[in-house]
């Protein structure tokens, strides 16, 4: 008898939560571009510090001439990892905002995307530049925000 209130009780209070509330496996069900977001991720590190150990990224870096200058100039592998994980947290931000189903809040993801290309693209940009465009964007992206809310 005791097991059957609790039962009915654990079903009400599922049934009363709201979608902010509900747990990870329904939110996954629900959101799953998050889950493959940072798949991709994983993927791209791995590949870049596999090519990077086998030797084949230094030698597509310096030999390929029909790359731009960025990615010659990166040196690294750590940078080329940061660059594309903000490109691919940027492509979640456009996702996001061209998909209804997935549309969520996305400012976190660009403040993070652009903290990201800005490490990368560090050493190949003086900071004196990169923090002000950060912050310039930033204070755009606020005015255009709060204009879409009208």
């Amino acid at each position: 008898m005791a097991d059957e209130k609790f039962d009915e009780k654990e079903m009400e209070k599922r049934e009363e939560k709201s979608p902010e509330e509900k747990g990870w496996d329904e939110k996954y069900r629900r959101d799953p571009l998050s889950g493959i977001i940072w798949a991709l991720i994983l993927i791209w590190a791995g590949a870049v510090f596999l090519a990077a150990n086998l030797g084949v990224l230094d030698r597509w870096l310096q030999v390929d001439a029909r790359l731009p200058v960025i990615f010659s100039r990166l040196g690294g592998a750590w940078p080329i990892v940061l660059l594309g994980v903000g490109v691919i947290l940027l492509g979640e931000v456009a996702i996001r905002l061209v998909v209804p189903v997935y549309r969520s809040p996305i400012g976190g993801t660009i403040i993070l995307a652009v903290i990201f290309i800005g490490i990368a693209l560090g050493d190949l940009i003086s900071w004196n530049i990169i923090w002000p465009v950060v912050l310039i964007a930033f204070g755009l992206w606020i005015i255009i925000r709060a204009i879409w809310r009208k």
